[in-house]
C-alpha cells in the first residue's frame, strides 16, 4: 500500500538537546500520487513505537523519530526491581499491531539488550502482528571475530535477539557488514555518511582543500570513500601505532612430542615499521575518520601525529560516539579541534566535559525506514548512490 506523508524536515523537536541538521535539509521522500489521507491515518493507526529505555537520554532520540513520524510513543514502563531483573508494562494493546521498538545504548551495555529482548518479548505475548527493533548502534559489533579462546558474542546476541521475537532490525554502520548474516531476520543496515558529508560541506570552511585520513589501514576503504565523494585528497597512518591482535591459540606446544609426522611450519612475525603518513597532510584540514570512538586513544594518537606532519585544524569524525572512560577529558586536552559524531548513542554528558564534541541528528533517516518498512515500500531509495565501502 502507497500512501503520501509529509515529512517536516525542518520541526524544530522543542525540549531536545540542540543538534546539527543541514541546512538545506536531505532528499526527502518523492510525492507520490493517489492515496487519500485517511489511508495514512490508518496507518498510522496501526503503526506502535515504543522506547525500551525509560531513561530521558536514551529517550531523546525516541522523541525525534516519533515526533518525525507524527505519532505518540506508546505507553510503556521499564525499570530494574529491587533484585535488579529488568521489568516491563506495556500499558497499552498491541494486538494485531506493527510495533517499532527504540533502543539507545546507555554506558549499561548489558541491561540495554535485556530492555530490548525483554520488551520484543512482551510485545510478542501480547498479540502484536511484528516487533521490529531500532538498535542504531549495535553493541558487541567489535566481537565479530574469534580471537584466541574467546567466542563470537555478536552472534550470540544476534540469535538471543531474534529468539527474543524481533522480525525485523533497522541498524546503522555496522562494525562489520557480515554481521548481517548472524541474523536469521530481514537487517537494514542504514548510512550515515550522507549526513556526514553534509555537515563536512555546510560547517568546514575551504574543505575542498582537506585531507580525509585513516587512522589505520583497516579504515582506509571509509575514508577513501568519503574522500571520493568529497573529491579531496586521502592520507593514511601506519607503522608501529597498529594494534595487532593475535589470533590463535597458541597450542600445540612449539616442542613435538611425537615422532612420525613432520612439523607444522609456524608463521613469521610481523616486523614492526616505523610509523608513516601516506599522502600529503601540511597545511591542510584533517579530518581523521572511523565508524566508532571508544576510548579515544587511536584519534588522539593520529591526531598527534598529523599535528607534527605539519597537519593544520585536525577533526575526527565517527558515527557512534561511546566515548568511553575518560575519553571526552582526553579529547578535550588534545590537539583535536572538533570531535563530529552523531546521536545514535546518547552522549549529552560527555559533551559537558569535552566542548568540542558536535553532534549530527540522523532521526531523519531512522524514521524514513521505519515508515518505509510500515507501509510494505522499498527502502532502497536510502542506499541511494551508497556504495559497499560506505
Amino acid at each position: 500500500m502507497n500512501a503520501t506523508f509529509t515529512w517536516d524536515t525542518e520541526s524544530k523537536l522543542e525540549g531536545l538537546t540542540e543538534v546539527w541538521q543541514p541546512r538545506e535539509g536531505l532528499a526527502t521522500p518523492p510525492e507520490e500520487e493517489g492515496g487519500a489521507k485517511t489511508d495514512v491515518d490508518k496507518l498510522k493507526d496501526r503503526l506502535v513505537l515504543f522506547s525500551a529505555n525509560s531513561s530521558p537520554s536514551c529517550m531523546e532520540l525516541a522523541n525525534r523519530i516519533a515526533e518525525r513520524l507524527g505519532v505518540e510513543l506508546g505507553k510503556t514502563e521499564v525499570y530494574q526491581d529491587s533484585s535488579g531483573e529488568t521489568r516491563i508494562q506495556i500499558q497499552e494493546s498491541v494486538r494485531g499491531k506493527d510495533v517499532y521498538v527504540i533502543q539507545t545504548i546507555s554506558p549499561d551495555v548489558n541491561r540495554c539488550l535485556m530492555e530490548l529482548c525483554v520488551m520484543a518479548y512482551g510485545c510478542v505475548t501480547a498479540g502484536a502482528r511484528s516487533v521490529c527493533g531500532v538498535l542504531p548502534y549495535l553493541p558487541y559489533s567489535r566481537q565479530s571475530k574469534m580471537r584466541k579462546r574467546g567466542s563470537i558474542v555478536c552472534q550470540l546476541m544476534a540469535s538471543l535477539m531474534c529468539s527474543a521475537g524481533l522480525t525485523h532490525l533497522i541498524t546503522m554502520d555496522l562494525h562489520q557488514k557480515e554481521i548481517q548474516g548472524f541474523f536469521n531476520i530481514p537487517v537494514d543496515n542504514l548510512r550515515a555518511s550522507p549526513f556526514l558529508l553534509q555537515y563536512i560541506k555546510e560547517e568546514i570552511p575551504d574543505y575542498s582543500n582537506a585531507v580525509i585520513v585513516a587512522k589505520s589501514p583497516a579504515s582506509a576503504k571509509r575514508a577513501q570513500s568519503l574522500a571520493e565523494r568529497l573529491r579531496v585528497c586521502i592520507a593514511v597512518i601506519h607503522g608501529d601505532a597498529e594494534t595487532d591482535l593475535l589470533d590463535g591459540r597458541h597450542s600445540p606446544p612449539t616442542v613435538r612430542t611425537s615422532g612420525g609426522l613432520p612439523q607444522v611450519p609456524f608463521c613469521i612475525p610481523k616486523e614492526k615499521r616505523p610509523i608513516a603518513v601516506v599522502g600529503d597532510v601540511v597545511g591542510r584540514v584533517a579530518i581523521i575518520v572511523d565508524d566508532i570512538i571508544d576510548d579515544a586513544v587511536g584519534f588522539v594518537a593520529a591526531a598527534e601525529i598529523l599535528r607534527e606532519r605539519g597537519a593544520g585544524p585536525i577533526i575526527a569524525m565517527a558515527t557512534h560516539a561511546i566515548l568511553s572512560a575518560d575519553a571526552p577529558r582526553i579529547l578535550q586536552e588534545s590537539a583535536i579541534s572538533q570531535v563530529v559524531v552523531t546521536n545514535t548513542i546518547p552522549h549529552s554528558s560527555q559533551k559537558l566535559q569535552c566542548c568540542k564534541i558536535k553532534t549530527v541528528d540522523v532521526s531523519l533517516i531512522l524514521s524514513e525506514a521505519v515508515w518505509r518498512i510500515h507501509c510494505g515500500e522499498s527502502i532502497s531509495y536510502l542506499f541511494h548512490n551508497i556504495g559497499a565501502d560506505d
